[in-house]
């Protein structure tokens, strides 16, 4: 009877010592430890919380093509050239406007700069460009020496009589024309040889003078100008008083 008693208790100490392993108990708390002045201390994250931050990193913006200002700009830093800071995002390069066209006339002569200047003046904006010309003085072709007309033939005759006796030769009289009943005593290319044969008669007692062939004009002064193909040359030749108008290559025209 004692040895069941036993055994049952023991059976009894068993089953509770069983169900207090099996029942659950709080952690037990743990004195902090003890940490220097100044040191960071080192604290676990939970792994729940590492996933869900993970899971709201923004992704990174794509890469934007680059603009044709950019473009443009790198090529200007590659090249040397400045770079204007203050051109708008996206501007265009504005195309340079193309010369208009022109026409180029001279216009004269005129008998001193002051004139052609003038001339410039009076048609005023209507002119892109001008420069007054000096023309040098033109020359004659040759030169003829002549005893001035008799008022008869008769009387030419006698001058040539008197000639002839004075030993010189190479004359004739000059039948009509302006210069009739005149003697003419020799042509000459260059006036040196003229003036020769002026003084030659002189010393004889005629009196002679020299006469160019060709016009022998004087220096003059010429108006080239620029001008719009949109005005007149008849107008702006009738404006600027010349009395000629002769047509210029604008490359002429500095």
């Amino acid at each position: 009877m004692l040895i069941r008693f036993l055994i049952v208790a023991l059976a009894i100490l068993n089953l509770g010592v069983a169900l207090w392993w099996m029942t659950p108990r709080a952690a037990p708390a743990m004195a902090p430890e003890a940490l220097e002045a100044g040191v960071a201390t080192l604290e676990l994250v939970p792994v729940e919380a590492v996933e869900t931050s993970a899971a709201v990193v923004p992704e990174s913006p794509p890469a934007t093509a680059a603009t044709p200002l950019a473009v443009q700009v790198d090529a200007l830093v590659d090249a040397g050239k400045p770079v204007d800071a203050t051109a708008p995002a996206g501007a265009q390069p504005v195309a340079a406007t193309p010369p208009r066209p022109q026409r180029c006339s001279s216009f004269g002569p005129f008998e001193s700069r002051e004139q052609a200047q003038a001339a410039a003046a009076t048609l005023g904006a209507d002119l892109v460009r001008s420069q007054p010309r000096e023309v040098p003085p033109r020359a004659a072709t040759g030169y003829r020496v002549l005893i001035p007309p008799a008022a008869s033939r008769e009387e030419a005759q006698a001058t040539v009589k008197r000639i002839v006796d004075a030993g010189i030769n190479d004359y004739f009289i000059i039948a009509q024309g302006d210069d009739a009943n005149a003697v003419a005593l020799g042509q000459y290319r260059n006036r040196e040889g003229a003036e020769r044969r002026l003084a030659a008669l002189a010393a004889a007692g005629f009196t002679a003078r020299i006469v160019g062939n060709g016009a022998e004009a004087a220096d003059s002064w010429w108006l080239d100008a620029a001008y719009a193909d949109t005005a007149s040359a008849e107008d702006l030749h009738k404006r600027s008083g010349a009395a000629q108008r002769q047509s210029l290559e604008c490359a002429r025209l500095r």
